[in-house]
Parts: C-alpha cells; sequence; structure tokens
C-alpha cells in the first residue's frame, strides 16, 4: 500500500475519511498526506 493506492481509492469513491484515517494510524500515509487526499486537517477520531 502506498500513498497513490490510498488516493487513487479515496478519488475513485472506494476508500472513506474513515479508511483514509486507518491508513494514516497504520504509518501508511503521513497526516499531510492525509490532507492532501482529503483537503482536511487530519483529526483522530
Amino acid at each position: 500500500m502506498s500513498y497513490e493506492r490510498v488516493k487513487a481509492n479515496y478519488d475513485a469513491g472506494l476508500w472513506s475519511k474513515a479508511m483514509a484515517r486507518m491508513a494514516v494510524r497504520k504509518g501508511v500515509i503521513t497526516k499531510a498526506e492525509y490532507q492532501e487526499i482529503t483537503g482536511e486537517a487530519y483529526q483522530a477520531a
């Protein structure tokens, strides 16, 4: 899994913001990358 895959899945509507947050928690993407992908600052749920 990579930033590119997370972004592609999110952009295609296959991933939700919650799933992108999980990718941050698992260390797949950074908080800054989360913000680039979703347009929102990362906040742990």
